[in-house]
C-alpha cells in the first residue's frame, strides 16, 4: 500500500459516493420521473456510476439532456425537487465509514465534508446521517464562488479546521476529486468502493493512493505518522 506523502493531521470527504452511499435515492427520484411519463425506469447500476455527478449527469441520462439544452433547466428543477422530498429513504453510509469515523475521533484528528451538493441538500442529508455535530466543516458546492474541481473548496476547508493543505489528506471517488486535491496542494486517495464514474479507471487517476473498502482508509493514516 503506497504511502502518503506527508504526515497527516485530518482528513475530508466527498459525500456522495465517498461517506454515503446515496445513488439509491438519486436513482429513484430520477426513476420517478420517467414514470410519470410513462417512460420505463431505467435500470440502476448504470445509473449508479453517474450519481456522484447529480443532476447533470442523471438527468443526461435519463432524457439526453445537458445544460445548455432547452428543457435541460426545468427537468433538472423537477429532478431536485423529487430527490429533496425523499432525500434520505434508502441512503446509508458506507460499510466501514462508521468505524474509520470513530477512529478518527479517537485519535482527535478532525474530518470533514468537501461535496458539489449544493447546500439546502447536504444540510438535511447530512445531519440524518447522524454527521452534523461530528464534521470540523461542511462545505458544498455553492459555499465558494467555485465548484471541485477547483480548488477553492478544499483550500476553504483547510481553512475552516485550521490546518495546513499539506497535512490534510482527501478522500474522493471521481477524477474530479483527485483533481481539487492536487490543485490544492494535498495528498489524495481515490475511493474505488465508490460510484468513480463511466470514465477512466480510479487507478489512472493518479492519486497518491488508492482503496478499494473504506476501512482500509485506517491503514494508509497508520502509515501516515499521525500526529494528532
Amino acid at each position: 500500500m503506497p504511502k502518503l506523502p506527508h504526515p497527516i493531521h485530518a482528513v475530508l470527504f466527498d459525500l456522495d459516493g465517498t461517506l454515503a452511499d446515496t445513488a439509491p435515492d438519486l436513482v429513484a427520484a430520477i426513476n420517478r420521473m420517467r414514470l410519470a411519463r410513462a417512460m420505463p425506469a431505467l435500470p440502476y447500476e448504470p445509473l449508479r456510476l453517474l450519481a456522484s455527478h447529480g443532476a447533470r449527469g442523471l438527468v443526461g441520462a435519463a432524457f439526453d439532456r445537458r445544460p445548455g439544452d432547452d428543457e435541460y433547466e426545468p427537468l433538472k428543477q423537477e429532478f431536485l425537487a423529487n430527490y429533496a422530498a425523499a432525500l434520505c429513504v434508502d441512503t446509508r453510509l458506507f460499510d466501514g465509514i462508521p468505524t474509520v469515523l470513530e477512529a478518527l475521533e479517537r485519535r482527535g484528528m478532525p474530518w470533514g465534508i468537501v461535496t458539489n451538493k449544493i447546500t439546502w441538500l447536504t444540510t438535511p442529508l447530512v445531519r440524518q446521517l447522524g454527521l452534523s455535530e461530528k464534521a470540523a466543516c461542511v462545505v458544498c458546492g455553492d459555499t465558494t464562488p467555485h465548484s471541485k474541481p477547483h480548488p477553492a473548496p478544499l483550500l476553504f476547508a483547510a481553512e475552516k479546521i485550521g490546518i495546513l493543505p499539506q497535512h490534510i489528506v482527501y478522500v474522493g471517488d471521481d477524477l474530479r476529486d483527485v483533481q481539487a486535491g492536487k490543485a490544492a496542494g494535498m495528498p489524495t486517495v481515490a475511493a474505488a468502493y465508490g460510484y468513480c464514474g463511466d470514465g477512466l479507471a480510479p487507478a489512472e487517476w493518479q492519486a497518491d493512493a488508492l482503496v478499494n473498502a473504506a476501512v482500509n482508509l485506517m491503514d494508509l493514516l497508520d502509515m501516515a505518522s499521525v500526529s494528532a
